[in-house]
């Protein structure tokens, strides 16, 4: 199981990293990302303690952490600016919430991010067949939401990515350890979404060639 959408209480998750990542653990997650909420006040202060508890829980655990971010609510004239920030200050993944249905998010974001070079685009909602042909261009995974309201645009974004040829992956979006999914969980909800077996597989292809993208930049084998 590959998860890279998860909070902790570091933004409006219920747990601590460290126990986010023994409870991901205990359910057979080989690869846990930690996605906690920043915009542009937040983002200098969260990042690197996601940095310093993958660091630490590295060498002792066989899970695989991932320190990330997802840039929240930001202004799209504001994104590309969080963006760089979160990798500078070291988030491997950088996930951006996109326009899903369940929040007043504004238009222009899914755009934004994706011309930002973000790696995961969130729930991006009822997104137009532009902007997923531009993520399709530049890379940028689609998200199919395990997260109740985030998941009412599935069935869109699964149909739109199929159509421009974009990858998309799972992503719990959990904030409670009850929130977490898994493998058996996540494929149904991708098959919910529409997609076929052979989809489902090429969706964690695609998490799994991320994670290797995320650690070289880390510099891990």
């Amino acid at each position: 199981m590959i998860d890279l959408h998860t909070h902790t209480l570091l933004s409006d998750g219920e747990l601590i990293p460290t126990e986010l990542a023994r409870r991901a653990e205990a359910k057979g997650y080989r690869v846990l990302g930690f996605a906690d909420h920043v915009d542009t006040a937040l983002v200098d202060h969260v990042v690197p303690m996601l940095v310093r508890t993958a660091e630490d829980l590295g060498p002792v655990m066989d899970l695989r952490v991932v320190p990330g971010a997802e840039v929240t609510h930001c202004r799209p004239k504001h994104i590309a600016r969080v963006v760089a920030r979160c990798r500078q200050l070291g988030a491997r993944i950088v996930v951006v919430h996109g326009e899903t249905p369940a929040e007043p998010v504004i238009a222009g974001t899914n755009r934004a991010a994706i011309e930002a070079g973000c790696d995961i685009l969130a729930h991006p909602g009822l997104i137009c067949e532009d902007d997923a042909r531009l993520a399709a261009e530049r890379g940028v995974l689609l998200e199919i939401s395990g997260r109740k309201g985030h998941c009412l645009g599935n069935g869109h974004v699964a149909q739109m990515a199929r159509r421009v040829g974009a990858a998309v992956l799972f992503g719990s979006d959990a904030h409670a350890a009850d929130d977490l999914r898994d493998r058996t969980d996540a494929e149904s909800v991708l098959a919910g979404a529409g997609l076929d077996p052979e989809e489902v597989a090429a969706a964690f292809a695609a998490a799994e060639a991320l994670v290797a993208r995320a650690l070289e930049r880390e510099g891990v084998s």
